[in-house]
Formats: structure tokens, sequence, C-alpha cells
């Protein structure tokens, strides 16, 4: 199909909601389908609820089928125009897009004030996909979502270079201690108070300011949200035993690395009171950490491609251990996996950052 413009193909639910087409062939389109339909009983457990019989999950299935068939156009042109995909991924969307969307509905319902959801997850892992597309599926089922990064919350460029002075090591933003607090508990506590009519002054980072450095920007407006979608890279990450350290993982091998790892989990604790205002936490969470530096390297490759300067793979490389250095994924994101007490869902993205299980820690 081409990509620059993208024809809406015919319904691809209108054959299997035909009660007449029983029968399907490996070659069929249909198939794929069918298959992920029958298949959904045993491997989306985590959307369904712990008691549901037959006749519920049943009802659930129908429903998402209705939610694919409205959301459909929308999520085509998105997928199309703005991500030069050829058309919908069937299974991403099946699996992962709309049973979340429908789960996140069911929650806010249930809350009866706006719900903040915390997305924890690296560079690679489809944390921008997930709020785009999940926007447009919410606003078939009457929600409004804002998506909002901690990295709307660092601190001005002024601040953030009165802070490199006091610590040379902050290089990047982005590590612990280069955020205002503050300022995001404000905003997420004003997100769910606020009256429907209440305009909200969301904040906003321009990365491209000060030849990168970045700067705060005019804040966005906001009415009427009803499903906060607040990612980033360590949302919902908590200090850990400093003993740790002693035997890190690489790249923390020297005693200034350690001390750097040291100082960076201490500039957590300020962070918690944030992360107690997640109403839920979901981790997007590649097979393996390092694929993070292979995404960073595709990216910059890309950026290359259009004309754009990008990193060079030494440059790339300082920069992604960097952060590995300030808070270890192994340390700090891998124990989360596990966490049924502080997070509501698991999704493994493997090398093509499709998802290869969801399912809740245990």
């Amino acid at each position: 199909m081409d990509t620059a413009n993208p024809s809406l193909p015919a319904d691809p639910l209108q054959y299997y909601l035909n009660d007449q087409v029983s029968t399907s062939t490996d070659t069929d389109p249909l198939n794929s389908w069918r298959q992920l339909v029958l298949d959904s009983q045993r491997y989306d457990q985590w959307c369904f609820p712990a008691n549901a019989d037959q006749s519920l999950i049943e009802r659930s299935l129908h429903q998402r089928l209705s939610l694919f068939r409205a959301s459909y156009p929308s999520l085509h042109q998105f997928c199309c125009y703005q991500l030069g995909w050829p058309t919908v991924p069937l299974e991403i969307a099946w699996r992962l897009w709309l049973p979340l969307a429908m789960v996140l509905n069911d929650e806010q319902k249930l809350l009866g004030r706006p719900l903040i959801q915390g997305v924890l997850g690296g560079q690679g892992t489809g944390k921008t996909t997930l709020g785009a597309v999940l926007s447009l599926i919410l606003e078939q089922l009457g929600q409004r979502v804002c998506v909002f990064s901690i990295d709307d919350l660092y601190k001005t460029y002024g601040d953030r270079c009165a802070l490199q002075k006091r610590d040379p090591r902050l290089i990047w933003r982005g590590p612990p201690g280069t955020h205002d607090v503050a300022l995001g508990i404000d905003i997420l506590r004003d997100f769910k108070s606020a009256d429907p009519d209440t305009v909200l002054a969301v904040p906003r980072f321009d990365k491209s300011a000060y030849r990168g450095m970045g700067d705060r920007t005019t804040p966005e407006q906001m009415t009427g949200v009803t499903i906060v979608l607040f990612d980033g890279w360590f949302v919902g990450v908590r200090p850990v035993e400093p003993a740790v350290f002693d035997y890190a993982p690489d790249p923390i091998i020297t005693d200034s690395d350690r001390a750097f790892a040291r100082d960076c989990n201490q500039r957590l604790h300020p962070y918690l009171p944030l992360w107690d205002e997640l109403d839920r936490l979901m981790v997007l969470y590649p097979t393996h950490y390092q694929l993070s530096q292979q995404w960073r390297r595709e990216a910059e490759q890309m950026m290359k491609a259009s004309g754009h300067d990008g990193m060079s793979d030494a440059e790339i490389e300082q920069f992604v251990t960097y952060f590995w250095r300030s808070l270890h994924p192994e340390l700090f994101i891998t124990p989360l996996l596990q966490d049924n007490k502080r997070v509501n869902l698991v999704v493994k993205i493997d090398a093509n950052h499709c998802p290869t299980r969801i399912y809740h820690p245990k």
C-alpha cells in the first residue's frame, strides 16, 4: 500500500461478524482474525476479571470487536500518515491497544474521577505510540486523554545550569534531580480534583531550545481530561538498598561510577510523593535492556537519513551508558516486573518493538 496516500480498506471485521462465515483457510485473511479471537480466551487473561465466566469473556470480546470497528478509521490514518506503517498492526491492536483502553475506561468509571496511569519505559519501548493510539481509542469511549511526560517536568534551563555547576556529573538532563517534582505533584493533583470545565495549564518542555539543552515552553491549556497517561523512563522507580552498588553490573565499574549511582539512588526519594499520585503503573520492558542502545542507534540513523544531524555510534554509547550508570535497569526496573503491589501490568517488548508477553505481576 502507498503509505503516502493510504486508502481505507474494507472493514476488517465485517466478515468475522457475519454469522454465515464459518470456515476459513490458512491463506484466508479472515483466518488471522478468527485465530486472534479464539486465542484471546487463553492468552488475554490479564484483561479479564479473575472470576470471569465464559459469557463475560465472550461479551468482552464482542465489545472489543465493536470498539475496533469504531476506532479503526482513525487508527488507520494515524498508523499510515504519522508512523509510515502500511496499516494497523492487527495483533498489537487486538492484544494490547484495545483491551488496555477498555481496562482504563472501566477503571476510570469505577474511580468516578480522572485516572492517572503511569507508563514506565525506556527509549524504543513504544511510549509515544501507545499514548497516541490509546487517545484515539479512548475517544470512542467518551474519554478525553492527556499524554504527559516526566520530560515536561524538567527544571528550567537556568535552574539546570546552576544544578550542573553544583554537580558537574549531571551533564545531561534526565537523571533524578533534574525535574521539578513539586510541579508534577501539583498538576497530577489538579487533574484528579478538576471539574470538567476547569482549565488546567499542563507543563510542556521544548527540547530544541538553547541548541538542544531544552527549556520550558508555553503550558498547554486543557479541560475535561478524564485519563492522564504519565510516562517516562523511570516513572515509578524507587530507591534500592545502597549495598547493591558494591557489586553493580556494567557500566558501573569504578568508584566514581558507584558514587554517581548511589547519589542518583538517593535523589529518587523526593520523587516518591509524585509516584504516590499514580492510580496505576504499567511497565514496558524490552526482552533485554541493552536493546535501548540498538534502538537509539536506529533512531539516529533515521535522523541522518532524513537530512538531520545525529550522534555518532561513540556518542550514542556514551549517552546510553550514562543513563545506565544513573539508574541501571537491572537494579531498578527488573525488580518491578514481579512487584504486584506497585505494578498493575507488564508488557515485554522484543527487538522489533512488538509486545511478546502481557501479564500482571504475581
